[in-house]
């Protein structure tokens, strides 16, 4: 048996999806009210159908746990923020840098960092030196 076929796929979510988990990670476990009054504040055109057959599909997916104890559903991220972003930026690493986390982070540096950031990052370098 391959590696492979020992660990489960991690879903990969879609772009809507991924913007629904990043109102989900700081909300924690919410109904889909909740869900849908969090992101109207950023979206006021998304609809509460719209959201509700989004964590749906995320359900299924596995991307959210949801807890059908009582009569509004409550739903959880799958994953922890950091644990899915490590999986994505993995995938990505592989797939588009030939494994090379030195290429990301150059292509990454050379057109989509502000000066602000880069400043942070050098700090953070200093500090890893020793």
């Amino acid at each position: 048996m391959t590696d492979m076929a020992k660990t489960p796929a991690v879903p990969k979510p879609t772009a809507a999806e991924l913007n629904l988990l990043r109102v989900l990670w700081p909300l924690g476990a919410s109904t889909v009210k909740q869900v849908h009054e969090a992101v109207q504040k950023e979206r006021p055109e998304m609809t509460y159908a719209t959201v509700l057959r989004l964590m749906q599909i995320m359900h299924g997916k596995g991307l959210l746990v949801r807890d059908d104890s009582q009569r509004s559903h409550v739903y959880a991220p799958a994953q922890a923020q950091e644990s899915l972003r490590t999986g994505l930026l993995k995938d990505l690493i592989h797939k588009a840098f030939a494994g090379s986390g030195k290429d990301l982070v150059m292509a990454a540096l050379s057109s989509h960092v502000t000066r602000k950031e880069r400043e942070e990052i050098r700090k953070l370098l200093r500090k890893e030196e020793p």
